[in-house]
This record gives structure tokens, C-alpha cells and sequence, in this order.
């Protein structure tokens, strides 16, 4: 039989009520847990379903009822955090940090904290410096938290739920961009494991690594390459911490190149990690320098005419794989520019709406 097609909303809610009826200490709390939009979708009808004692709306007070989580934790259940925004997790990071992420540690094994704080990244409808940051690198640098970022619907509930039953903290990070993107689900539960990259399409010339929504700007360059003679190796990398370095550094060792996609910035950012990886460890194969493509460092912007020129896209994967190839400036220039499907300036079409499958900001 088929696998049936979900968006990514609908495959993270399915994992959500799957694990909740597999385990009862497991409860869902947050920003817009019981909204009728229910975070996106993807908590819609769970307090219906499971009552108020295992799906609720958390007050304004992140430090705070992070901590709660965690005592939950400890005492034997397996709490799912809900942040709207990555942003607001900021206001958590004494708890997270200094508790979830070292209580295992610091008590010889002990005692673990089977959280999963789950949050949103992504930009559109002006959300600018306050509400749109990606900021997976600062989590992925604390020992002790696990960090994924799903990029398709299969791997929204296979990861969801292997984070839900893993007995560390992880924070599942949420492109806004993806909820309404589909792919084929199963209906039984299954996981995903955590720190296993996924090699979605094999190639010979260059390895390109991506993180979340770039994984699908990447795939929208892939065509190009191709025209332009480049077999292109894509990775989602999925799981940032535990990374699966193996997977990418036999890519490396393979193509010889090495292109970085990530939502993040650029200094200090995850994507230099993984250059920084095979800098140290494949650089006998290296034919080229690793590059990175990022966003750049300043804070994010909330109007359109900026954002159109902060956030990279298919055409900038396409112009840095070839100049990594050695491609000549015209070649790249052409190619570029027929890959660029933005209208002119005052069409219909801006750069907080990715395409036609996205409704909107909830």
C-alpha cells in the first residue's frame, strides 16, 4: 500500500498524538498549544482529544515554565515544549542550559530530562530581528542538548517522534516555510534516527550539505547543475548534534568539494562547523576550498525590499557550486540568471512567501 501524503504540519501532529497515546507521560504545552490554528496546525484539536491535563497553553513566562518541564521530567514524564518562535526560547536559557542540558552529567546518570522543546524559525509578514532569527547554532554548541531540523514530512514525524522517546533535552527546530510542504508519511508510528544525515541525491563533483528549508532551496538548484554539466551529492544533514560527520566526510572524500547551505549567519554560525570538519579531517581530498552559503551577518530584516537581498537562495547555491567548479564568470552569469524566477520589482511575489502551498503566518 502507499504511503499517504502529508504536509509537515500534519505529520508533526501525527506524531505528537501517536506518542501520546503510545505513553502517557507524554504532554504537550505551550504558545498556542489549544489556539484554533494550534501552532501552525500542528497541535490543532489535541487538548479535545487529550483533555487539559495533557495539552495546554503555557503562560507568558519561558523561564519559568521550561523549568517546570524539566522537574516534570525528572519525575518521570516526557514534556514537549512549544515555542512559537526560536527567539523566545532565548528567555529559557538559564534553564535549558544550565539544567536540562548538564543534569545527566552532573548526577553520574542518574537522573535524564526527556524534554523536546520544540521551536520555529523562518521569516515573512515583517517579523524582522525580534521573530525570525535562526539561531541552531548557539544550541547545537551546549553540551548535552540534541539539536534536528527536519526538512521533509517524513522526517518531521520519524524524528519527532525518536526525539520524544530519547531520554535527553532536544530541541526540534521548525522551518515556517515547511508546514505546508508534502510528502509521503506512513501511518504507523516509526522513527527517524537522531544524527543520522540522509544523502537524498548522489552525485560526483561536489558535495552540497543543507540544513532545513535550505535543503529545499538546494534541491531547486540541482537541475541547474546539471545543465551546466555539475553532478551535485546532497545531504540533509538533518541532525546537527549528534552530527553524522561520517556521512558527510565520505561525500567529501568522494567529490572533492564542498558547498554549505545554512539558514543561520555566517560568523560563528553551524555551517562553518562543517567546513571547519573537513578542513581538519578530508583535506588531503579536497580539490577546492569549502564555502558556505549563509545569511549575512546583520540583524534580520522586516521589509521586503531588504529581505530580498539578506536571504540566500537557489540561484546563490547555483552561483557558488560553479565558481567552486571553476566555471567561468559569463557561463555562471547566464546560468544564474535563468534560474532566477523572482519577477521584477512591483510584480506579485516577495521574499516572505516562499510559494503557493504557504497560507500564511499561523
Amino acid at each position: 500500500m502507499q504511503n499517504r501524503i502529508l504536509t509537515f504540519a500534519e505529520a508533526v501532529r501525527e506524531a505528537l498524538v501517536q506518542s501520546m497515546q503510545a505513553d502517557p507521560s507524554v504532554f504537550v504545552v505551550g504558545e498556542g498549544v489549544p489556539d484554533p490554528t494550534g501552532s501552525f496546525g500542528t497541535t490543532k484539536g489535541l487538548q479535545e482529544h487529550f483533555g487539559r491535563q495533557r495539552a495546554w497553553e503555557m503562560p507568558l513566562s519561558e523561564n519559568g515554565m521550561t523549568g517546570v518541564c524539566i522537574g516534570a521530567a525528572l519525575g518521570g514524564m516526557r514534556p514537549v515544549m512549544v515555542h512559537l518562535r526560536i527567539d523566545f526560547l532565548l528567555l529559557a536559557m538559564d534553564q535549558l542550559v544550565n539544567n536540562a542540558a548538564n543534569w545527566h552529567y552532573m548526577f553520574g546518570g542518574k537522573d535524564a530530562v526527556p524534554l523536546v522543546v520544540r521551536v520555529m524559525i523562518g521569516r515573512g509578514f515583517g517579523n524582522g530581528a525580534q521573530h525570525a532569527q535562526s539561531l541552531q547554532a548557539l544550541f547545537a554548541h551546549i553540551p548535552g542538548l540534541k539539536v534536528v531540523m527536519p526538512s521533509s514530512a517524513y522526517d518531521a514525524k520519524g524524528l519527532l517522534i525518536a526525539s520524544i522517546r530519547d531520554n535527553n533535552p532536544v530541541v526540534f527546530i521548525e522551518h515556517r516555510w515547511l508546514h505546508q510542504v508534502k510528502g509521503e508519511v506512513p501511518e504507523e508510528p516509526y522513527t527517524v534516527p537522531l544524527g543520522k544525515a540522509a544523502v537524498v541525491a548522489e552525485g560526483t563533483d561536489i558535495t552540497i550539505a543543507a540544513t532545513s528549508y535550505m535543503m529545499l532551496e538546494a534541491r531547486k538548484a540541482l537541475p541547474w547543475l546539471e545543465q551546466a554539466g555539475i553532478s551535485a551529492e546532497l545531504i540533509d544533514i538533518r541532525s546537527l548534534k549528534p552530527l553524522d560527520e561520517e556521512t558527510i566526510l565520505r561525500s567529501v572524500e568522494k567529490t572533492g568539494r564542498l558547498l554549505v547551505a545554512d539558514s543561520g549567519w555566517y560568523s560563528g554560525g553551524f555551517a562553518g562547523e562543517i567546513l571547519a570538519r573537513a578542513a581538519e579531517k578530508a583535506f588531503p581530498r579536497l580539490k577546492a576550498a569549502p564555502q558556505r552559503i549563509t545569511v549575512p551577518d546583520l540583524p534580520t530584516p522586516s521589509t521586503r525590499a531588504l529581505a530580498r537581498h539578506y536571504y540566500p537562495r537557489h540561484v546563490d547555491i547555483i552561483r557558488k557550486a560553479c565558481e567552486i567548479m571553476g566555471k567561468k564568470g559569463e557561463e555562471i552569469a547566464r546560468l544564474a540568471a535563468a534560474a532566477d524566477i523572482i519577477p521584477a520589482e512591483g510584480e506579485l511575489r516577495f521574499m516572505d512567501v516562499p510559494d503557493e502551498r504557504f497560507t500564511g503566518p499561523f
